[in-house]
């Protein structure tokens, strides 16, 4: 793709032509590269003066107080949005690609000689070809000039993936055939010659031989083996003054259109004894050519002779002819490469090509600026990685599919070939064309899927990038009044996380899986989603993190009452009974969340003034050890509303000695210095600071219970032995 020679930022940290006032200010601009992908942060840093140069230096100087932007920007830009559609139509190929290869591997069978294997893999190659050039097309049609310049790219990728699959993917079977037919179609496709332009204005001429571009579109025409054109314009010859060029026209045009093609024989031999008989004929043409006397070689425009000569020369498949006649017509070692396979050696194999090239290469070298040529001299030599090299500065797209055609058509190693980064070349490609997709975040489905295509160092930088993928951590308050968008963000981050944790299933990447379920249930922690931060920390199985959200709810109890507190706990009720089913679940963090909805419960009651079971719900809390010894001492003072409910009593006389079992043990816990682990969540609930004022309000406990048991004594369900316990705790 092309370079960007600047980057943009907003705002800007240096406007357009005031680089020096940014020096005279003490200030410089300093980037520090990320280790992951092409992109960098920068940040304006001060100038340090350097006592040994006396000159400035650009290293950072650490301030305290300073607080300054930092960008974080990418040398390459983001995808088009045609761009974007190609790579995403062709990363469904590339998929089945490795589908493929998965399947060769697993079978135990690696070879291209298979010849379903290798049909499979040309499929595939020319569903790269047609996409490259439907887009070519499409961006072809759209007017302005950066339109333009996209289109000539895709142009430039079309003409480099179909030279790749004729040369090294041809038919079945056909590797040791001639070449030169399917390199002329190639050519014509690509590279148009004559324009057709240039046959509409001769065609409209009434003597077409007198304008100075009919012979040069001809012997064009004739280079490029386009019948129909050369046999019109030479039928035009027939009102021509010459009577010897008007015979020589009328006998090559059959001869041009019989000249023998192999597809048009079942074998090659039959080809190549058609083709013998056929140049049989050009050198019969050839004599009767050199019998045209000097007189009447030339007319009143041109030296009509020498012309044909060259177009005889051109069938006769003389090298020094072609030569002549492409420098002449401007033409490229291309053409010259290609007429030779169709004219000079009608038998020439792919494996015999790069001997032709190099030899044309010597006077007719190639444009080392122009990539899309580079890619193509490198294809002709049979130089897959120079191929490649090449090909990665053109567009990275095309170096990683190339690459990954190669590796299975043993045309680069499968072994890493780097001792340091342990990839091996297509790995290499792939991965440099992951990082630039990855300049668009938003494509992380599809630069995860070519990453983990490249063993363990591609699978530990989709690790990486999985964890970051944009979750919208942060894009609602959680206090915002507009419920529908709430709903509808916490819907997107749901799906977000849920395609991840497909794409980690379906590459087993567990350990990733577990870290973005992290993240993802600390988003939701932040937004008070308490319920499905639960259940994204059981399905990472973090069961600390798990004990933490339940702390976090309890807190809200704390915080923010009971009555938002029940909300709360409604959200993560359903979870307690997948987490009693799961094995793996730690019992610590069950009990503590079975606490946490049991609580909820009792408080519920209360407001319902179900008080009876509100009263149950308490003591059984207690009873059966849910209830954490720090909440003990919140719990009985909750029940000091219970305890002096009028007339009934709520609780049976074994329940009340449950409550002074525990109160008691509470006091004389804190007596013995251990009041930290018993009163602290009692004084964060009534604002207070000190054990002090805590164990006041535990006396208003039991003098509750005194109160209770002795009412309970009056009525006969309790003796008078606990209410001297009450008023005396020594008895």
């Amino acid at each position: 793709m092309r370079s960007t020679p600047h980057l943009d930022v907003l705002p800007p940290l240096v406007e357009a032509g005031k680089t020096d006032e940014l020096v005279e200010s003490g200030r410089t601009l300093f980037t520090a590269v990320s280790p992951l992908n092409d992109s960098y942060a920068v940040f304006p840093v001060p100038l340090v003066r350097s006592p040994q140069f006396e000159k400035l230096s650009t290293r950072p100087k650490p301030t305290d107080s300073d607080e300054q932007n930092v960008y974080f920007v990418s040398s390459k830009p983001p995808p088009s949005t045609e761009r974007r559609l190609f790579i995403g139509d062709t990363s469904v190929i590339f998929a089945a690609m490795q589908n493929l290869t998965k399947t060769v591997d697993k079978n135990g069978v690696y070879s291209t000689q298979q010849e379903s294997i290798q049909r499979s893999i040309r499929k595939l190659a020319l569903d790269y070809v047609n996409f490259a050039k439907e887009c070519w097309i499409h961006t072809s049609r759209m007017a302005g000039e950066t339109d333009q310049a996209d289109a000539d790219h895709y142009r430039s990728l079309y003409t480099c993936l179909s030279l790749f699959t004729i040369l090294y993917l041809p038919e079945f079977g056909m590797d040791n055939a001639p070449v030169g037919d399917d390199l002329m179609e190639w050519l014509n496709i690509h590279f148009i010659e004559p324009s057709t332009e240039e046959g509409d204005h001769l065609s409209g001429l009434e003597r077409p031989w007198e304008d100075e571009t009919f012979w040069p579109y001809l012997t064009r025409a004739i280079l490029r083996g386009l019948p129909k054109a050369v046999a019109f314009f030479l039928g035009t010859l027939a009102e021509h003054p010459s009577g010897n060029l008007r015979r020589l026209a009328q006998s090559i045009i059959p001869l041009l259109s019989t000249q023998p093609k192999l597809q048009h024989f079942d074998a090659e031999r039959d080809f190549a004894y058609a083709s013998h008989r056929w140049r049989e004929k050009v050198k019969m043409l050839r004599i009767e050519l050199d019998d045209v006397p000097e007189s009447d070689r030339r007319d009143n425009f041109e030296d009509w002779w020498d012309r044909f000569s060259d177009i005889v020369g051109i069938l006769e498949g003389r090298e020094e002819v072609i030569r002549k006649v492409c420098e002449d017509l401007g033409a490229d070692w291309r053409e010259v490469c290609v007429a030779w396979g169709v004219f000079v050696d009608t038998r020439l194999r792919r494996q015999d090509l790069p001997d032709v090239v190099a030899q044309v290469l010597e006077d007719m070298p190639p444009d080392p600026t122009i990539l899309e040529d580079m890619v193509h001299v490198a294809l002709f030599m049979g130089d897959p990685l120079k191929a490649l090299e090449h090909a990665a500065q053109l567009d990275p797209w095309l170096s990683a599919h190339l690459a990954d055609m190669m590796e299975p058509l043993s045309l680069v190693e499968q072994q890493a070939v780097n001792d340091e980064s342990e990839l091996s070349v297509r790995e290499f490609y792939v991965l440099s064309y992951a990082h630039y997709l990855h300049s668009d975040p938003a494509m992380w489905r599809i630069t995860v899927s070519y990453m983990y295509s490249c063993g363990k160092v591609g699978a530990a930088a989709a690790d990486e990038i999985l964890v970051r993928v944009p979750l919208r951590l942060q894009s609602k308050p959680s206090n915002t009044n507009d419920s529908s968008d709430s709903q509808a963000d916490q819907g997107d981050l749901s799906a977000v996380v849920k395609d991840v944790n497909a794409t980690c299933h379906e590459y087993q990447r567990e350990a990733a899986r577990r870290t973005v379920c992290k993240i993802a249930a600390q988003t939701f922690v932040q937004r008070k989603e308490y319920g499905l931060a639960i259940s994204y920390y059981s399905s990472a199985e973090d069961w600390p993190g798990l004990g933490r959200v339940i702390d976090r709810v309890l807190q809200e109890y704390i915080r923010s009452g009971p009555e938002q507190y029940t909300k709360f706990v409604s959200g993560i009720a359903p979870s307690l009974q997948g987490l009693r089913a799961n094995s793996a679940a730690h019992g610590v963090f069950i009990h503590r969340l079975m606490f946490a909805v049991r609580y909820a419960e009792f408080h519920q009651r209360l407001l319902n003034r179900d008080l009876q079971d509100a009263a149950w719900d308490l003591v059984s809390m207690l009873q059966e050890g849910i209830a954490p010894k720090a909440w003990w001492a919140v719990l009985l003072c909750d029940a000091i509303e219970l305890l002096q409910y009028d007339p009934t009593p709520l609780f049976s006389y074994a329940s009340a000695c449950t409550l002074l079992r525990d109160l008691d043990e509470i006091i004389s816990r804190t007596a013995q210095g251990a009041g930290e682990d018993y009163l602290k969540i009692l004084e964060s609930k009534l604002q207070i600071d000190g054990q002090k004022d805590s164990q006041k309000q535990l006396q208003l406990v039991r003098f509750a219970l005194a109160k209770y048991f002795a009412r309970c004594a009056m009525i006969g369900t309790g003796g008078t032995q606990t209410v001297r316990r009450m008023v005396d705790p020594t008895v």
